[in-house]
């Protein structure tokens, strides 16, 4: 008896070890990205409507909006605010959102409204994040946010790889103008890296597939070598390289700023490719259409792309 109970122990240790021996069920999804839109107001209101419709139809899911939900000369008001906020409620699966610098770091422009661009972040943290348990659109997922203040960050998982977005925006990343602005990017700044080392740390931990990070600022991956001349981007960049090398695996950049549809592998360190990286940037301004991002953790690539086309935003329509 006593031999048998330590067989019958043996045996189920051993079954619980097998078990957990072999890696979760591989799983293909797809999720749609978009960006800089709507952005020439207010036609693209009936564009954007339109781009909602054929994502939803494509059945992600879920959509990450890299910001800019206006253009850089138009009042940041909250009636447009609030008209975003219901336009992102209209999306069928779940939406996560980052800023752009558009809604807030410009406001103080005098055709954005001469308004104080710290006052409408404030406004963009309370009324697009108000909750910091899970996303936007009509289906609501479970997503965990940084702490106070930058609760706009977030990070989810699906079926091995791991999400994450990071509040950097164009303009320099708000490092600009007088003290206020700077002292604002150093918080921020700093808030972006302790997430961005979180999101690595915690694909590591958990043997991710791959890891995907959506912000809206192009980050100037061009002027490798010169960072003087990307000064708001510089410790995003010596991170994002070390922290890419040490991981390995696919890592997937999803960001907007430019307007311009882009697949390509940006990240170099000395002059040296870093080919675990990809960069997808979206379409924005006048070409209001999605990007449909296929994860398949069985491919050794992971990511592979199409476009959700809107025929009816093409030019001349």
């Amino acid at each position: 008896m006593f031999k048998n109970n330590h067989l019958n122990f043996f045996c189920g240790c051993l079954a619980v070890c097998v078990v957990l021996a072999f890696p979760a069920r591989a799983e293909t999804f797809s999720f749609a990205a978009l960006g800089d839109t709507p952005y020439h107001l207010p036609g693209d209101f009936d564009k954007f409507e339109r781009l909602i419709k054929r994502i939803n139809a494509a059945r992600p899911a879920f959509t990450v909006h890299v910001g800019d939900i206006k253009p850089g000369n138009t009042r940041c008001s909250d009636e447009h605010f609030q008209k975003i906020f219901d336009m992102f409620a209209t999306f069928e699966a779940p939406l996560i959102y980052t800023p752009g610098d558009n809604e807030w770091t410009d406001c103080h422009r005098a055709d954005n409204g001469a308004m104080d661009p710290i006052e409408r972040l404030a406004r963009i943290r309370s009324q697009f994040f108000a909750d910091p348990a899970r996303s936007l659109g009509k289906t609501h997922m479970s997503l965990t946010a940084q702490s106070a203040p930058t609760i706009e960050n977030r990070r989810w998982e699906r079926a091995g790889v791991v999400f994450a977005t990071l509040h950097i925006v164009g303009s320099n990343n708000n490092l600009q103008r007088d003290q206020a602005a700077v002292n604002e990017y150093i918080q921020r700044n700093a808030a972006n890296l302790a997430w961005m080392r979180a999101t690595f740390e915690q694909a590591i931990k958990q043997n991710a597939k791959a890891v995907v990070l959506a912000f809206q600022a192009d980050l100037g991956w061009e002027f490798d070598g010169f960072d003087d001349r990307r000064a708001g981007f510089t410790d995003t960049l010596t991170d994002l390289r070390r922290h890419a090398r040490a991981f390995g695996k696919p890592v997937l950049i999803v960001h907007g700023d430019r307007h311009r549809f882009v697949i390509d592998k940006p990240l170099r360190q000395n002059r040296q490719l870093i080919p675990n990286v990809t960069r997808l940037m979206v379409f924005g301004d006048h070409e209001v259409h999605g990007v449909l991002i296929t994860v398949d953790t069985d491919n050794s690539d992971v990511f592979s792309f199409g476009t959700l086309m809107v025929p009816e935003n093409l030019p001349g329509r």
